[in-house]
């Protein structure tokens, strides 16, 4: 008996790199003398490249929910770099912070595509990724940043926005944008109107962009992040979790992902 349980202890030694989980690690990089702090997750048991994909943090800054966001797409067979647009991994624990820190983001464009493109060369730069094959999402913020480095001209293959703004002064010009895009808005979110949706449509057309835009019935701004609620009740703001809007804008973002590096 103690022969054959060290058999299988060493045959589960020599086997387990087979089943290797998903590898998360911090990354620290740079936009010039300006520090950032991103984490990478890939499972490497995947032994060919992979298209990569960015992930941008919601306006509280790279904090967990990103960093679990990029460990799922990891689980998709993606690599995928939670992004730091705050720099220094600087986290707000109060909508008047987070408001603050990413106003200082959405009224530079070019410093936020400074360092949009820092953590993108992250990205394509790892060894297990297929630098050409490159896309984003984000959410709130995040979701309007992407949308932003797209009109920019920023070279992806696709970007999602989960219940990201859609409001811009910096339209999008004919031919300017290469991403394919898809957003996953919330038909009872508060913080973008009717009005912005039309303009963002039109704009979208007007641009000849491949895009697909889907609302979720009773989804309000923030539906993705289980701790929505608690934001909610404790800073009284118009946002929840809706199980049901996650999980379909998920599998909406996979099927729009695999389409696109299908082709």
């Amino acid at each position: 008996m103690k022969r054959l349980f060290f058999t299988l202890l060493f045959l589960l030694y020599w086997t387990f790199p087979a089943f290797a989980a998903v590898v998360g690690e911090t990354v620290s990089y740079n936009t010039g003398d300006f520090a950032m702090e991103g984490y990478l997750a890939y499972d490497d048991s995947i032994t060919t490249k992979r298209p990569g994909i960015l992930v941008v943090h919601e306006w509280w800054g790279h904090n967990e929910y990103a960093r679990k966001r990029a460990r799922m797409l990891a689980e998709l067979g993606y690599t995928a770099f939670a992004v730091d647009m705050y720099g220094e991994g600087k986290q707000a624990d109060h909508p008047k912070d987070a408001s603050k820190f990413s106003a200082e983001i959405k009224q530079n464009l070019p410093v936020a595509r400074l360092r949009f493109g820092a953590a993108l060369q992250v990205l394509q730069n790892h060894p297990s990724v297929d630098p050409e094959h490159i896309a984003a999402i984000g959410y709130c913020f995040g979701g309007g940043l992407v949308l932003q480095m797209v009109r920019q001209g920023v070279d992806l293959d696709a970007v999602v926005s989960f219940h990201g703004s859609l409001a811009t002064d910096t339209p999008a010009i004919k031919g300017t944008v290469k991403a394919r895009i898809l957003v996953c808005d919330g038909a009872d979110d508060k913080l973008v109107t009717p009005g912005q949706i039309q303009s963002f449509l039109k704009e979208m057309k007007a641009a000849g962009v491949d895009y697909k835009f889907i609302s979720y019935p009773g989804a309000k701004h923030s539906f993705t992040n289980p701790d929505a609620d608690t934001y909610a009740e404790k800073f009284n703001i118009p946002v929840g979790y809706n199980a049901t809007a996650d999980q379909k804008s998920w599998q909406d973002m996979q099927n729009f992902l695999k389409d696109t590096f299908a082709k």
